[in-house]
């Protein structure tokens, strides 16, 4: 009878257990009755069911990153542009996200990755390589994420946003442009460097002038002042000479003796008698 009682009592705990299910906080649940949707979007928390009629299917409710690999796509001047992108969905209506993509998440990054490729190409198709490059970025993403946004609507899913990391050219083209940016930066600094030599030039010569006209000017004036000096000593000689002859005379001969005999060696050939020796041969009386 005790055996009884447990079996009895066991079937009870796991009739009881089959009954309850728990859906996991990030999670969203569908509720199935005999393979038919009875119930979607379950929320988080314990739930009741009916052991083997009912059964229950999770999906991630998180936010989803779509992050493919870069893509080559065409400008409307047949031009190339890499672009790498990324998007961001989440799962917004489990019972069409169940019907449309079987509740497989990687076929929904397939599905969506191509409808992002197709809406990249279209954008890119109507711009040129200047518009990309010049145009407010977040214009194209706008575009890009309304129209994708109702496209994967009726798959169940929520597009949160769509960003677009980096447009580079081809690296053949890059290099290309770099060259002739190179090129264009040089021809610029040759440009500069030519007028730089070209403004020295004239700043050279213009220094040359003026040292030219200060030097004229400072000789000028320095030949005015050495001409009034020499008029002014000329002045002073002559009034001190005509006040005492005799004693002038005697002094520009002391002078002249100075002058004449600097070195013991010096050697002169004149008369005795001539008047360079007159104060010589005078006799002290």
């Amino acid at each position: 009878m005790r055996a009884i009682l447990l079996v009895i009592a066991a079937a009870a705990v796991l009739l009881g257990i089959s009954t309850l299910y728990t859906v996991q906080q990030g999670q969203t649940a569908l509720l199935f009755r005999f393979g038919e949707i009875v119930e979607s979007n379950i929320k988080p928390g314990l739930h009741f069911k009916m052991p083997i009629v009912n059964n229950v299917r999770s999906f991630d409710a998180r936010l989803q990153t779509l992050d493919a690999a870069p893509e080559r796509y065409l400008t409307s001047e047949k031009k190339n542009l890499i672009v790498d992108s990324f998007v961001k969905w989440r799962i917004a209506d489990a019972k069409r996200f169940y019907t449309t993509m079987n509740g497989d998440i990687r076929l929904a990054n397939m599905r969506l990755a191509q409808i992002i490729k197709d809406g990249l190409r279209a954008e890119f198709g109507s711009r040129t390589v200047q518009e990309v490059i010049s145009q407010d970025r977040n214009l194209i993403v706008k575009d890009i994420r309304k129209k994708t946004a109702e496209a994967v609507s009726s798959f169940g899913i929520d597009l949160v946003d769509v960003q677009i990391k980096r447009v580079d050219l081809p690296q053949n083209v890059s290099d290309s442009v770099y060259r002739r940016m190179e090129a264009e930066r040089n021809r610029v600094a040759k440009d500069l460097r030519s007028q730089g030599s070209e403004a020295a030039e004239k700043i050279r010569a213009d220094a040359d002038r003026q040292r030219t006209i200060i030097l004229a000017d400072a000789y000028r004036d320095a030949e005015t002042i050495r001409g009034e000096g020499d008029a002014k000593a000329a002045d002073i000689y002559a009034k001190a000479y005509s006040k005492d002859d005799e004693f002038y005379a005697f002094y520009q001969s002391l002078n002249a003796y100075q002058q004449a005999f600097k070195d013991k060696s010096d050697v002169m050939v004149v008369d005795p008698k001539s008047d360079f020796f007159k104060y010589f041969n005078q006799q002290k009386k």
